[in-house]
């Protein structure tokens, strides 16, 4: 029975979790063209892949020779990880960050059985051609070099953590903010409106603070990057900020791509001209 310490379990973490976000940014780059951070964190890594080919790896190594059981106990282990950590990422910071409700046999649209089966087959793949290489590599590398390198790396990914969560709660403050703001012009406007004329004057009234007071607050670096990452993220707490910042950020992103299209547009004329 093949055993690893845990010294090279963390090896062991990180190199899966960098190339899970590989895997991200390559499904994303085929479905939209372009390149997005997929991952929470600002880094290139996606922890939810350390964790899930370490448990795999851990657990079900010693009967990777049974493909079916390697298959089944990769889909059930991956599919737990990944509701349980959808499930704690929704209660701690208000967002859900992916949803599979359109899915067919999904579970609260955290796993559905499509990526379940596909994180399956990954898995599979992983034990029986890509983990013999990795542990292998890491292997190769001293203790005392791996150690440095396990404490540098496990740094920055800690301020990592810390800045990103830190974004998420400043994204929520935002968002509350926001949220305040509709609230009291809600109250006014139901308070003033008497009329289908007074109650149309004080929707557009309101509509128009809501969008100056969301122009004044405009999602940083950080932010940004979280709602490109996660398209499908919702707000269970301020479900209706959160859309207007998303459709103003679409926006911003279209503007600028027709910029950029002028812009192409007028360097080749001026070489035709030429």
């Amino acid at each position: 029975m093949q055993m690893w310490s845990f010294r090279e379990y963390l090896c062991f973490f990180l190199i899966y979790a960098f190339l899970g976000w590989c895997c991200e940014v390559v499904y994303a780059a085929a479905m939209h063209g372009k390149f997005v951070n997929r991952g929470f964190l600002n880094g290139p890594v996606c922890p939810v892949y350390g964790f899930g080919v370490c448990l795999v790896v851990f657990v079900l190594y010693p009967i990777k020779e049974n493909l079916l059981a390697l298959f089944l106990g990769s889909m059930l282990l991956t599919s737990a990880i990944e509701l349980v950590a959808g499930y704690l990422m929704e209660k701690c910071f208000h967002h859900r960050w992916w949803d599979y409700s359109k899915r067919p046999l999904n579970i609260g649209g955290y796993v559905c059985l499509l990526f379940s089966l596909l994180w399956g087959l990954a898995c599979v793949l992983v034990i029986d051609v890509a983990h013999p290489l990795v542990a292998k590599l890491v292997s190769l590398i001293p203790v005392k070099l791996t150690v440095i390198l396990l404490a540098v790396l496990y740094a920055v990914l800690l301020a990592d953590l810390v800045v990103t969560v830190l974004c998420v709660l400043k994204l929520n403050r935002r968002l509350r903010k926001l949220d305040e703001a509709a609230e009291r012009l809600r109250v006014v406007s139901d308070s003033v409106g008497e009329s289908l004329a007074e109650g149309t004057i004080a929707v557009k009234k309101r509509n128009e603070a809501f969008r100056a007071a969301l122009r004044e607050h405009k999602p940083g670096f950080g932010e940004r990057r979280l709602l490109k990452a996660f398209p499908d993220i919702r707000s269970e707490r301020y479900a209706e900020a959160m859309q207007e910042l998303k459709r103003r950020l679409l926006g911003e992103n279209k503007d600028a791509k027709a910029a950029e299209a002028a812009q192409r547009n007028a360097e080749q004329t001026a070489e035709n001209k030429d």
